[in-house]
């Protein structure tokens, strides 16, 4: 005896599975978890799943059904633009409708995944199919599938299996509220005055292991996603072998450190328009947008900031680096120099506080106003140009690009530069990200390596003028500069999204301040709070 069989058609709008597009998964009976079982739909990467979280049955296009495993929270809705916390969670099976969506798991964390159809696919042989029932109650015996209803095209044993459901889950009617079953990440937000940027870690400090899980979203879709687009092979994404876990405890603790500081929160709402402009133009270039927090971090998106070294501006790009870039600075005047300093190289001297002519007792002898008659690297839109280009240099580098860590290098290499031998008659610089890369791979008979940034922070202090490297191939500040940059962006994906999301730089964003966003567990907070603590 045999029958069409309908398949599920699903997709998740948000979280690491967003990517996957639309996911065909074989019906008539599906189930769906962390880890459901041969056949069944795997989630990976969202919190608060337990292994097998719901199933859905489909015997005709018009009949899907869902239904709660045990105690597992489902909630039903028809978009999945809702607060799902409002959405009290399933009692037993339910219709699905073309379109409409469903949350698996506690409200604020678990994943939305939308219903798109049932669909007529082959056929398949009638045989012993696990019920529902079967699922939610071991001791509950699964059935044949022997006859079907003409009149609602439901199997004869779906009534009963339904009612087996519904009694094993009734206690989700008397439980006043759904936060009992919820180990909700204890909410950060700002809670003291802070700083604006937080250097370094405290690695001594426990991780926070629920908000550590949490960043398993904006880890896929900011840094994973874009290292696998850099390397071609979607392994960097779905493979977890192949995410650097250290660097992410690291990215997790600083977002702790600057969750928690109004200062940070004040300067990224006051700079708002600013990051706006940088994510647009990094977009533009097929960048990932990530990259718009160096800015945040080098200069607090300040036009006049100078460094001891003389790097200028948003982006804090050294003279001969701006002029590599066509970012003109010229006709500089500084004491001790006469007349007036242009640079004509195109990178850094080696040993440039020593070597360098605008450097004096590791002072910028240039002043930060005025000291140059012409200086674009304080112009947004020229500075932000020229850094793309600089970026551009070490993204598609094809030996960074194939690292599987493309994202975390790239960063890196704005702050310990990328190549300089290209510039300086192929004089090597140790502390550039290529080299010393490459000079890893070596050490350790590595083709590639997707967890070298992290495997990199050595030096847990912050006396950056120490020059001993803790054993790392980088230099001390370089260590450390990474894992603060993808904090600070993921925190501004949510706070943008959250409060600005009519930008249409920002409105992607909007969907990770809802329903399973990683920022709902967060405590981000809204723009009349940050600006009633200036």
């Amino acid at each position: 005896m045999s029958q069409e069989r309908w398949d599920i058609v699903l997709y998740f709008p948000d979280g690491p599975m967003s990517v996957k597009g639309d996911l065909v998964c074989r019906g008539p009976v599906v189930r769906i978890g962390a880890n459901p079982g041969p056949g069944g739909l795997k989630v990976e990467g969202y919190r608060g799943l337990d292994d097998r979280q719901a199933v859905i049955q489909a015997y005709d296009g018009n009949s899907v059904s869902i239904a709660p495993v045990g105690h597992n929270q489902v909630r039903l809705a028809p978009h999945h633009n809702v607060d799902w916390s409002e959405i009290r969670p399933l009692a037993g099976p339910a219709y699905l409708t073309d379109g409409c969506a469903f949350h698996l798991g506690p409200a604020g964390r678990g994943a939305t995944i939308h219903f798109i159809e049932a669909r007529r696919l082959g056929v398949w042989e009638q045989q012993r199919v696990i019920s529902a029932a079967a699922e939610a109650d071991p001791q509950v015996e699964a059935t044949d599938v022997t006859e079907l209803r003409a009149n609602r095209n439901i199997p004869a044993w779906f009534i009963p299996s339904a009612l087996v459901i519904t009694v094993l889950s009734a206690v989700a009617i008397v439980v006043p509220l759904v936060g009992v079953w919820q180990k909700d990440i204890q909410l950060l937000g700002p809670v003291d005055e802070g700083i604006a940027v937080y250097e370094v870690v405290d690695v001594q400090t426990e991780l926070n292991t629920e908000l550590y899980e949490g960043m398993e979203q904006p880890w896929a879709a900011f840094v994973q996603k874009p290292n696998a687009e850099a390397g071609r092979r979607s392994e960097f994404l779905d493979d977890k072998e192949n995410w650097d876990l250290l660097l992410m405890q690291y990215t997790t603790r600083s977002l702790e450190q600057h969750a928690k500081a109004w200062s940070f929160w004040r300067r990224l709402d006051e700079v708002r328009d600013d990051y706006s402009f940088v994510v647009k133009q990094l977009r533009k270039d097929n960048l990932p947008e990530v990259f718009a927090a160096i800015p945040y971090t080098e200069s607090r998106y300040m036009a006049e900031a100078m460094s001891p070294v003389c790097a200028k501006g948003w982006w804090q790009l050294m003279p001969e680096v701006a002029h590599r870039v066509d970012v003109t600075v010229a006709d500089c005047k500084f004491a001790g120099k006469t007349g007036l300093w242009t640079p004509t190289e195109l990178a850094p001297p080696l040993g440039v506080l020593k070597n360098a002519p605008y450097i004096k007792n590791a002072q910028c002898r240039i002043p930060s106003t005025n000291g140059c008659r012409i200086d674009l690297r304080s112009d947004l839109a020229e500075s932000t140009r020229g850094a793309i280009e600089l970026l551009k240099e070490a993204w598609q580098d094809p030996v960074i690009a194939d690292s599987g860590a493309a994202v975390p290098i790239v960063i890196l290499s704005h702050n310990g530069g990328y190549d300089d031998s290209l510039y300086n008659g192929g004089r090597k610089k140790a502390v550039n990200l290529k080299p010393a890369y490459e000079r890893w791979l070596s050490e350790q008979g590595l083709e590639y390596d997707p967890t070298f940034a992290g495997k990199q922070v050595r030096c847990l202090d912050n006396d950056f003028t120490n020059h001993d490297a803790c054993g790392s191939e980088l230099h001390r500040h370089t260590q450390h500069y990474a894992y603060k940059i993808i904090a600070q962006h993921f925190l501004a994906v949510c706070y943008y999204g959250m409060n600005y999301g009519n930008d249409k730089n920002f409105a992607e964003w909007r969907d990770y301040s809802r329903g399973s966003g990683y920022c709902t567990g967060l405590g981000i907070p809204t723009a009349e709070q940050v600006r009633e603590k200036r």
